[in-house]
């Protein structure tokens, strides 16, 4: 009989984790109403149960980044967005809450796969040096020593947040797929990088016009899922998911060049408040 060695499945995981950035998952999820409706009031307590042990954010040994959010709409009932460097752990979370207690009463809708990473489109000291320059600025001026400063300072921390995302303490996110067009005569991967760079600033420059009103996370999904990048984005306001999203796509970077899949928009909660909000069982 073949006994497991241990060590060659650790270093199986261990291959799995990757060289840079987090595993990405978003998890979309109905309620079978049908279902829990003949539940019993014991069967109800306990699914409750398992349901918050579950999706617990600061779980033992889950992943290291969990959220959860109601959801807008008919597409589903709530989602999950989790991260952590190994895909065991994010997945895992998915499989024990399909068989757990509320498992035969949730199907899942949707799902989507990608790693963090940091963009090549993010510029380096120099490059941004490079940049202020094309835009104007005199090189060794107040204003470009300034600017190239705040840039140092920004930089590493701007690359950790990609990296290693943290969630801002924000109450609506919105998610959704993209690509980018291989159309003739609109083939982004046929465009010189310094082109493709340049509209990539123009792209930035757009968004950041909202700091302090929405952040975001780039996650790509090349050679993993149906799309090339997933867009995860926190507003403090539903508002401000609409108007940045409106204000962008003028950009040509997108007009011309992205092609969008489904939009997928939530409320962050808690898992006794997604189950409140959603109706599908008393949990108090």
């Amino acid at each position: 009989m073949n006994r497991p060695d241990h060590a060659a499945s650790a270093a199986q995981e261990a291959s799995l984790i990757p060289e840079e950035g987090w595993h990405c998952r978003h998890f979309y999820y109905q309620f079978d109403r049908t279902a829990i409706a003949q539940w019993t009031s014991e069967q109800r307590i306990d699914a409750v149960r398992q349901f918050e042990i579950c999706l617990a954010a600061d779980k033992v040994d889950g992943p290291v980044r969990l959220q959860l959010f109601s959801v807008a709409g008919h597409k589903a009932d709530f989602g999950v967005m989790t991260l952590d460097p190994d895909p065991m752990k994010v997945d895992g979370l998915h499989q024990e809450l399909l068989s757990s207690a509320f498992g035969s009463a949730i199907r899942s809708v949707y799902s989507y796969v990608s790693l963090t990473e940091v963009s090549e489109y993010v510029p380096s000291l120099e490059q941004y040096g490079n940049r202020l320059l094309e835009e104007g600025e005199q090189e060794g001026s107040e204003s470009f020593q300034a600017k190239v400063n705040a840039y140092k300072v920004r930089e590493p921390m701007m690359r950790e947040q990609r990296l290693h995302p943290k969630f801002p303490p924000w109450p609506v996110m919105c998610f959704y797929p993209m690509s980018k067009k291989r159309e003739v005569g609109e083939n982004w991967f046929s465009l010189p990088f310094d082109q493709r760079n340049r509209l990539m600033a123009e792209h930035a420059r757009s968004g950041m016009e909202f700091a302090g009103k929405v952040t975001q996370l780039i996650s790509v999904s090349v050679g993993l899922d149906d799309w090339e990048w997933g867009v995860t984005l926190w507003a403090r306001n539903p508002q401000f998911l609409k108007e940045i999203v409106y204000r962008m796509r003028f950009d040509e970077a997108s007009a011309r060049y992205a092609e969008f899949g489904p939009f997928y928009t939530g409320f962050i909660g808690s898992a006794r408040e997604i189950l409140n909000r959603t109706g599908v069982v008393d949990s108090d």
